[in-house]
Formats: C-alpha cells, structure tokens, sequence
C-alpha cells in the first residue's frame, strides 16, 4: 500500500508523525512524507488547529487533497490532529471527501483501520536531518490560560515515565541524532501527574548522562511555578544548551490576570532575572501575546518597555485568536480591531530585529562551537548552541571540502546578515 503523510502541526504533532510512519514502514507500506503529486491509496493529514491561522492552513490543505480526490489522484483521505480533534464528525460534513477523522490520539487506531497489528513503541522514522530530533515528553497540560485551547483539544498532563525517555534517547542516538529538542506543551510541569513532583531537572540531568548526546535544548517552559534546580543542570551540564524557550505572554499584571497565567509583573520579572542570575549568558526565547481581550494602548505601551528593557535575544510575537470554547470565548469579547492586534504585533517584531542586529554585531570576531544542517548552493547552513532549528539565526559559511552536514566545527563569526549570521570554518 502506497500512503502519504502530511504533517501541519507542531514539532508535537511531528513526532506522532513519525511514529506513524515507522508503524506502517514496518508491515511492508511505501510511506512517503510530505506533499506529493504522485497517486496515493491513503493520504493521512495530520493537522493543526491552535490558533485561526493554523485552522485556515489545515483547512486550505486538506480541501486541496480533497480536490484531488475528486479527480482520482488518491483514494483514501483521513485527518488527524488538533483540527479534526476539534471538528470531529463536522469536518466530514464540511469536507465530504474526507473519509475518516481521528483525534490527536487516535494513530494506533490508524494503523488497525489499514489492516494492520498496532505496537505502541518510541520508535520512528525522522522526518528531520538525522542528525537532530524532537523528543515530546509529556502530552497535555493542565495550566487554566484563558486563550488557550490545547487543554481542551490533548486533556490534562501525561508524562512519559524517565526510563521509558531515556531508552528513547538512547535509541535516537543509535540512529545517529546528536542534538535533541525537548518539546512539551509545558515542559516544567514534567512529572507532576506521575511522580507527584516536577522532575524536569532529574529527567534533563538522566537524558545529559546518555553517551553520544551533545546538545539539548529546552522548549515551552512555563513561568508560574518554574523549577529552580532545572537552572542548575543547564548552567553545569556542558551538553544542555544555555537556551531556555519560556511564553511568558505580557508583563502588565492586569493582562496576567485576565490571560489566567498566575503572575504578576513582580513575580516574573524576578524569575527573569534569577534565570540570568544563576545561568550566566543563558539565551532566553520568548513568545508574546498582542490584542488579548482587555489590553489597552496603555497595556500595550508598557509591554513595549519591558521588552526593549529585557532585551530578550530570541522572540516570537502573536496576535491573539479568539477560540471557540477557551475561557476567554465563553468571558470576554474580541472586541480589538485584528489591524490592531497585528500592528501592535509588527511593531514588537520591529523592536526585536534591533536587538538581533546588536546581539549579532557583538558576536563578530567570537568561535561559536556549530552543527551543520544542511547546503545551500555554495554555502553551508549550521546554528550554534543558542539556535534552535526552523526559527532561531543560522549561520551562512563558505563551502569547504571538509564540511559535512550533521558534525560540529568551530566556526569564527564574520559577520551580519540581518538576522542571521556570516562565519568561517577555523581549521
């Protein structure tokens, strides 16, 4: 059988994604991954639908295979993920070519409904450079935030037990991954459920253990009740990144409030700076929320000055999609014009391009330990230690026989590219 897998979704969703795909790899199926032209028995669409934008891409992507099952360019459609979690059997009637809807859990069911014995097991087939890999260790999450549908769409917390990720570490490093992406929807809550204690600390110190891991990289920390000893693993383990990728939303202690998140501008700004504090030169990437029902000019206005203060070195910026079913659908209105919340929006991302350009000026002349992903034309494409893949700067190097994708080199920092950076290959 001859089946094809589209992933939509969040580097969550991608892991699934891949589990799938070794599932149907090992009972004899041509899988390929990815958009294709070619003929298909069963096109599997795994889709996103955390915010407006993400619907409208699922949506755009699944009428478009739908199309071309009306032209006999594939048999069989089915979704699965946060979009058809959320539509469930309406989605069928929106979309009648669809053929089967399952949930963000359902994949095991997928590989039963082609025939087929599921094994629920960590094994996969990468989808990315072999030589990194997003390791999910937990699914759900039980934080109450007022825009956010992901409680509702994955359920409460579930975290993989220690031993059961530290195998699955050790058999992603037999395949060759080195860089590893811890991903959670909030990864400091690790454990809680099952340990009746946050064990992110313990877990990150056991995976840093496993020969053949060099780096790790922290993803979707959360800042209420953020656990204190995680900073010490990152700051004396050499193999754990300095990067920490905490959402911490806004700073105006009303919109806290309002956006459920537990804080206070005090509090955070205190959390802020004992992470610096007892990491030193730690990279922390952030996402902000614009346009959030209740945020003022005002509110804004201070958000601005915090961010220009803080100088956060990696950010991304939002602006707010009202849910269906959250708690602001059900309290508040979305009453801020959409130009607004993205003109507020804009002009973060603005801000933010001022402190890459002096945060990469300063790097100028700096070695930087790099792995390589991939080549582009004549120049090779790596990241260093504070880069995750896909969002953060790359570094542009000349080509070099003795470059290869997926091992690490000194590189010196030459220099700026807006966002990204110039270097050379020191031999």
């Amino acid at each position: 059988m001859k089946i094809n897998i589209v992933n939509i979704g969040c580097f969550k969703n991608l892991v699934d994604s891949e589990r799938l795909m070794k599932q149907l790899c090992q009972q004899g199926n041509e899988v390929i991954f990815g958009r294709s032209d070619s003929y298909f028995d069963v096109v599997i669409i795994n889709t996103c639908g955390f915010v407006s934008n993400a619907d409208d891409d699922s949506i755009a992507i699944i009428k478009e295979y739908a199309l071309r099952k009306r032209k006999n360019l594939l048999g069989n459609l089915w979704i699965m993920g946060c979009y058809s979690q959320k539509r469930g059997v309406a989605l069928r009637e929106d979309v009648p070519e669809v053929d089967r809807v399952y949930g963000n859990f359902d994949w095991l069911n997928i590989v039963s409904d082609l025939g087929m014995i599921p094994n629920y097991t960590y094994e996969r087939i990468l989808t990315t450079p072999k030589h990194y890999a997003y390791l999910k260790i937990s699914e759900g999450c039980n934080s109450p935030c007022s825009y956010c549908l992901k409680p509702i769409l994955n359920g409460p917390l579930a975290s993989y037990e220690i031993k059961d990720l530290v195998e699955e570490v050790k058999y992603l490093v037999s395949l060759g991954v080195k860089e590893f992406q811890v991903v959670a929807q909030n990864l400091t809550a690790y454990g809680m459920d099952i340990y009746g204690q946050k064990k992110i600390a313990e877990l990150i110190d056991r995976i840093a253990d496993v020969p053949g891991v060099e780096w790790i990289r922290l993803h979707y920390a959360y800042p209420l009740g953020f656990p204190l000893d995680l900073l010490d693993v990152i700051r004396e383990r050499d193999n754990v990144c300095n990067y920490l990728d905490m959402a911490i939303q806004h700073c105006n202690t009303k919109m806290l409030k309002l956006m459920r998140r537990g804080m206070t501008r005090e509090k955070l700004e205190e959390l802020l700076y004992t992470i610096r504090e007892r990491v030193p030169g730690i990279y922390l990437r952030t996402t902000i929320m614009t346009g959030h029902p209740g945020e003022t000019e005002e509110d804004f206005a201070e958000l601005y000055e915090f961010v220009k203060h803080q100088h956060f070195e990696r950010m991304g910026v939002f602006a707010y999609s009202h849910q269906k079913g959250t708690y602001s659908d059900l309290h508040y209105t979305d009453s801020i014009p959409q130009e607004v919340k993205v003109k507020r929006a804009l002009s973060l991302m603005n801000l933010q391009k001022k402190v890459y350009e002096d945060l990469n000026t300063s790097l100028i002349g700096s070695m930087e330990k790099v792995i390589i992903d991939e080549k582009q034309n004549n120049l090779f494409v790596g990241r260093g230690e504070h880069s995750t893949p896909m969002a953060d700067p790359k570094i542009y190097i000349p080509y070099n026989e003795h470059i290869e994708i997926g091992e690490f080199y000194k590189i010196k920092i030459s220099g700026v590219r807006g966002k990204d950076m110039n270097g050379i290959l020191i031999n």
